[in-house]
């Protein structure tokens, strides 16, 4: 039984079958973990997302910012708009409300003990450990599956509070958990989250940070894996896989298997 991780799909579903072939994924024994933003901007959003739950238990997937933005327009929060046409054929899908209940029920952090590895979206607070990753990322799944998470995909939006307290409640509470696991590249000295530079690291300002450079994390120890910059792209290092390796921009999409001592890479070209 082999476990693979694969970056971020938006809707790039020829590379990701070429990608399971690749690695000769068997869905009655293999697992896959993938990182979020099954959709938006590829050309087959639509078929990505059916096959995706068409895998059951042989997938796991977290939520992404793209992801979260499908349930947002879906419950009427917010308008379509151009940067988000690629995720029309869902909503007028005729199994939308299906596959949109699916993708509610998802979770937004997922940790595998054996392995001892998280899986997230974008990234997770240097002051939460795994177990505080995950009970943060719960207190948002609750609000999604529950009556009101119509609501709470409206209020989601916005950069701030920008900065950890435990004494946050309410909707600023669940929008800094969201914009941390789902959106989070860089923090300031203070550890705040920073949405001015989306670009590779190194050029960033000298106060700014990728999340992961933080000193002494809390989840230091654990291996995190991770998407959603893909101007970061492919890292692999003992406690920390980069998987958003630019798939809908033509680059490449990855898949590092999880459960051998040395990471094995396999990786396929992007969307063309």
């Amino acid at each position: 039984m082999a476990v693979y991780a694969i970056g971020d799909l938006q809707g790039c579903y020829d590379p990701f079958r070429s990608l399971l072939d690749a690695i000769g994924f068997d869905a009655a024994n293999d697992t896959l973990w993938l990182t979020g933003d099954l959709v938006n901007r590829g050309p087959k959003s639509l078929k990505t997302l059916r096959f995706v739950k068409s895998l059951g238990d042989s997938a796991i997937t977290v939520l992404g910012n793209h992801d979260l933005h499908l349930l947002a327009l879906a419950a009427g929060q917010v308008r379509e708009g151009k940067r988000f046409e690629s995720l029309g054929k869902i909503l007028n899908a005729p199994d939308r409300d299906e596959l949109i209940a699916w993708l509610r029920h998802q979770p937004l952090a997922h940790y595998d003990a054996d392995l001892d590895t998280l899986l997230v979206h974008a990234g997770t607070h240097p002051h939460w450990s795994v177990n505080k990753t995950l009970a943060r990322a719960h207190e948002v799944e609750v609000a999604l599956r529950g009556k009101g998470y119509a609501t709470l995909l409206g209020k989601m939006y916005g950069n701030t509070p920008n900065q950890w307290s435990g004494s946050l409640k309410g909707y600023k509470r669940l929008r800094f958990i969201i914009n941390c696991l789902t959106r989070m590249r860089m923090l300031d000295r203070d550890l705040r989250l920073n949405f001015t530079h989306s670009g590779p690291p190194w050029p960033a300002h000298k106060n700014l940070l990728p999340w992961y450079r933080s000193v002494e994390p809390a989840w230091s120890g654990t291996r995190v894996v991770f998407g959603h910059w893909s101007a970061l792209g492919l890292i692999v290092l003992p406690d920390l896989l980069s998987l958003d390796t630019g798939c809908v921009w033509g680059r490449q999409l990855t898949a590092v298997r999880l459960d051998k001592r040395l990471p094995r890479v396999i990786q396929v070209d992007g969307q063309r």
